[in-house]
C-alpha cells in the first residue's frame, strides 16, 4: 500500500489557520485534567494532506487533536495548521519563509511533516532529502526548534528507493537534533476502520491515534523549548 498523501485539494484554505474544535468529532476529546496554564505556546504545523485534514470535517485535523490533547494536558498551546493538500517537500520549502513571516511572532515549535507526496510522484530521493534539509537550515536560522514526522515508501517501489528514502529523516533528525517520530502513519494505515475509502488518508478515529502517539514527542519538545 503505498503511503503517501493525495493530490492538492483545491478547496482548501491556502494559508495557515489556527486550530478550532467547532467541527463533528468522531473520536472524543481528551478531557482537561488540569487548568490550562502558562504563556501561550504556539506551534506551527507544516505539512501535506495528512496535517491538513484532509476528508475530514472541521476540527478534525492533527494539529486540533494534538492541540486539544496539549490542552487537556494544561498546555497553553496554539497550533497553527499550515497542512496543505498536495503539497511535496519543494513546495514546502517555498512556501516556508512566506508562511513564518505571516504568523505575526517567532512560534516556540514547528511540527514538519512533507515527502509523502514525493513517494506518491516517485520523485528523487534526493530532492526529497535536499528541500527538508533546507526548511531544517532555515529553521536553525531562525532559531526555531522542529519535531519532524517521517514517512515511509513502500516496498513496491523497490529496495533501493525505498533503503535511500526511508533513510532521509532519521538521518536529517540526527544532524539537525530534532526530535523525530519515525513514521507518521504507524499503527493506522492498514487498518480499514482507522482510514478513510482511499485506504491512505486517516479518518477521525486514525488521527486520534496518531495524536495520541505524536503529541507526547511535542509535549517533551515544548518543555525544553521553556528550559532554555
Amino acid at each position: 500500500m503505498v503511503s503517501s498523501c493525495s493530490p492538492r485539494d483545491e478547496s482548501a484554505p491556502d494559508g495557515p489557520r489556527v486550530s478550532g474544535n467547532d467541527g463533528e468529532a468522531a473520536a472524543p476529546a481528551p478531557v482537561a485534567t488540569v487548568p490550562v496554564s502558562g504563556p501561550e505556546r504556539t506551534v506551527l504545523a507544516l505539512g501535506d494532506s495528512l496535517y491538513a485534514g484532509y476528508g475530514l470535517s472541521r476540527g478534525q485535523s492533527l494539529p486540533d487533536a494534538i492541540q486539544a490533547r496539549l490542552r487537556a494536558a494544561g498546555i497553553n498551546a496554539r497550533l497553527v495548521n499550515a497542512g496543505v493538500s498536495g503539497d511535496t517537500s519543494g513546495d514546502g520549502r517555498r512556501r516556508l519563509g512566506y508562511t513564518l513571516d505571516r504568523l505575526g511572532k517567532k512560534p516556540d515549535l514547528v511540527l514538519l511533516g512533507l515527502g509523502g507526496n514525493d513517494v506518491l510522484r516517485q520523485l528523487d530521493p534526493k530532492v526529497t532529502r535536499d528541500n527538508l534539509a533546507a526548511m531544517l537550515d532555515e529553521l536553525q536560522k531562525r532559531g526555531i526548534p522542529v519535531v519532524l514526522t517521517g514517512m515511509l515508501a513502500p516496498p513496491n517501489l523497490g529496495p533501493d528507493y525505498a533503503g535511500t528514502f526511508n533513510a532521509i529523516y532519521p538521518e536529517l533528525a540526527r544532524q539537525h537534533h530534532a526530535p523525530l517520530y519515525p513514521f507518521i502513519l504507524d499503527g493506522v494505515l492498514g487498518n480499514r476502520t482507522l482510514m478513510l475509502p482511499d485506504g491512505v488518508h486517516p479518518n477521525a478515529r486514525g488521527v486520534a491515534r496518531i495524536a495520541d502517539r505524536v503529541t507526547p514527542v511535542v509535549r517533551k519538545a515544548l518543555a525544553e523549548t521553556s528550559e532554555d
